[in-house]
């Protein structure tokens, strides 16, 4: 093995067990060696997106593209920023388009539908990520793992009953996938067994919290600062509700709440009453609202996908669950629970 691949084999290596500096540190005695080499600059890409810099990833990834305009997985990785965090969807559209031309297995092929749905989905086109699917290659595929993207793709299209047995398969195949227990949570609410829904939830929950911290996840002081931050800068209309809470950060849930009925990924809880509320409860006369705002860092940092989407991630689940505990008064659940059906 020549020393270039021994870097970038390393690197890889690296990479897949999250270790995004080591990664890099490969990557760049790899560019010393060839500076031209698009391997080379497609793993820059990966390490900066790991590392949360999606803007410097990108830009490796297109340096890679107009190195080998033929280089599928550097379009694809592209293709993945650009939706998460960035939210260009109609550009992560186009390249996945790109790289349609340029694949020839089905699980090549397969890769490129299923971010074309994603992409799709991002931008609100329902209608077109359903014709997208309906391209998908015939299973089997050599890799398990599509069985799952399948699953998730057809449940984000409402269609529950094709998005079932992928589901159940991925979680049958792979019993340390956290993202097909969530998944057999949500289709087991959906289908009323509430039961079914907290036992896969639960599991999803647990297995969520074996995985370590993204590399660019800040630390707790440096993450509360950040949602103190966010609560002084949301809207003054919003940010009456909470500018006087009891603010707790944890990393997510506890058990204990998903079993009365909290997504095990939430992001953000309001628990709060207004005086009139509390009086009617018999807490007594208050002056003012008794409020605790649970944030959830973990799943603040799924949300973001990156150190600069953090803000606009926490400010947006703030302004949701402030809307429908205070605002949205008419829902038949009590917002701040989160309840399974």
């Amino acid at each position: 093995m020549d020393q270039l691949s021994a870097h970038l084999d390393r690197g890889w290596d690296l990479a897949q067990k999250g270790d995004a500096s080591g990664a890099s540190a490969c990557a760049k005695r790899a560019l010393e060696i060839d500076p031209q080499s698009p391997e080379v600059h497609n793993l820059l890409g990966y390490t900066s997106a790991l590392s949360g810099e999606s803007e410097e990833a990108l830009e490796h990834y297109r340096q890679a593209i107009a190195l080998d305009e033929t280089y599928l997985e550097a379009m694809l990785n592209a293709a993945e920023v650009l939706m998460h965090p960035l939210g260009e969807w109609d550009e992560a559209v186009d390249l996945c388009d790109d790289a349609l031309e340029y694949a020839e297995t089905k699980e090549e092929t397969a890769d490129c539908l299923l971010l074309r749905v994603d992409a799709l989905l991002g931008k609100g086109d329902v209608e077109e990520a359903k014709k997208c699917m309906a391209r998908l290659p015939d299973p089997p595929f050599e890799n398990g793992s599509y069985v799952f993207l399948i699953g998730r793709a057809y449940y984000e299209l409402g269609e529950t009953e094709k998005a079932a047995p992928f589901i159940e398969e991925a979680v049958r195949t792979d019993p340390t996938h956290a993202d097909a227990y969530y998944y057999l949570g949500l289709l087991r609410d959906d289908a009323g067994d509430t039961r079914g829904a907290v036992e896969a939830f639960l599991r999803s929950r647990a297995l969520d919290m074996t995985k370590p911290a993204p590399a660019w996840a800040p630390s707790p002081d440096a993450f509360a600062q950040l949602v103190r931050h966010v609560i002084q800068g949301l809207d003054a209309l919003l940010a009456r509700w909470v500018r006087d809470a009891d603010i707790y950060i944890v990393d997510v849930p506890g058990a204990e709440l998903v079993v009365d009925g909290v997504d095990p990924r939430a992001m953000v809880i309001l628990d709060a009453r207004t005086p009139e509320e509390a009086a009617a409860a018999g807490l007594g006369d208050t002056a003012g609202m008794q409020a605790r705002l649970f944030i959830y860092q973990r799943n603040v940092e799924r949300g973001a996908g990156s150190v600069a989407g953090l803000e606009s991630e926490l400010s947006a689940g703030l302004e949701r669950e402030i809307t429908a505990v205070f605002l949205d008064r008419d829902s038949p659940t009590p917002p701040e629970k989160h309840q399974l059906n």
